[in-house]
């Protein structure tokens, strides 16, 4: 989210590789800038500095819907593979005297990670809810769309909100109250009171499930084994027993 709601960060990619190389089809990400603008130029824009700049284009575009971006591509267990190739191909090409270990432990992990989606897949395959209500942000629309999941949530991507509107509470519990859900999705982390709210409102005996969006692992985390794979097993398992 860059306009019209303040971003809480960004994420910028410097490439020296053409547009199609590296353009998303899906058009989640990235977003471009032309190459003659300056790194002044390109803070004032992401600041909203320029915004009235263009005020012809900014009245055609008021009203339309706002497209949503995700750059959590790491929550995908698809694209996880795609960074893991490129991750091996350059350390490959870096130490190739080693290049056959490096594409061994490739191979063994991409298996691991090929076992994990297939589950996500059986699982909702096997599910009759396929849509999560979530109380917070959400990071997950790449992995909602690798498992054909629909959602609905407080707020979209790295939104700078931190309080959902009561419109926008509103709106969620009387999905809670259509859909006949008994779970509300949080972020790790998460304080829960927008999701409290949400079922308050829904005057449903509903509960509160986390996810892991694999952005604030601590050190300490780290330190006793927890790792990609581990968090998106854990996720699998709280899914599981929501997606029945």
């Amino acid at each position: 989210m860059i306009e019209p709601a303040e971003a809480e960060h960004f994420h910028l990619r410097m490439s020296n590789e053409s547009y199609d190389a590296i353009a998303d089809p899906e058009k989640y990400w990235p977003t471009f800038f032309p190459a003659d603008m300056s790194g002044e130029d390109i803070c004032d824009h992401l600041a909203g500095h320029d915004k009235d700049e263009d005020e012809h284009e900014h009245e055609h575009e008021e009203g339309e819907e706002e497209e949503e971006y995700d750059e959590h591509v790491w929550l995908s267990l698809k694209n996880a593979e795609i960074l893991c190739t490129e991750i091996e191909s350059s350390i490959a090409e870096i130490d190739p005297a080693n290049s056959a270990d490096y594409k061994a432990n490739l191979d063994s992990y991409i298996s691991k990670l090929d076992e994990l989606d297939g589950k996500f897949q059986t699982l909702v395959d096997g599910a009759s809810v396929k849509t999560l209500v979530f109380g917070d942000r959400f990071p997950f629309r790449y992995f909602v769309d690798d498992y054909g999941l629909d959602y609905y949530a407080a707020f979209i991507g790295c939104s700078a909100e931190s309080e959902a509107s009561f419109e926008t509470i509103a709106f969620l519990a009387d999905k809670v109250k259509e859909l006949d859900c008994d779970t509300v999705f949080t972020l790790e982390n998460s304080n829960k009171s927008i999701a409290e709210a949400i079922i308050s409102t829904s005057g449903k005996d509903v509960k509160i499930a986390e996810l892991n969006s694999l952005q604030s692992v601590s050190n300490d985390e780290i330190k006793s084994g927890v790792n990609y794979i581990s968090l998106m097993e854990k996720n699998y398992d709280v899914l599981k027993e929501t997606l029945k």
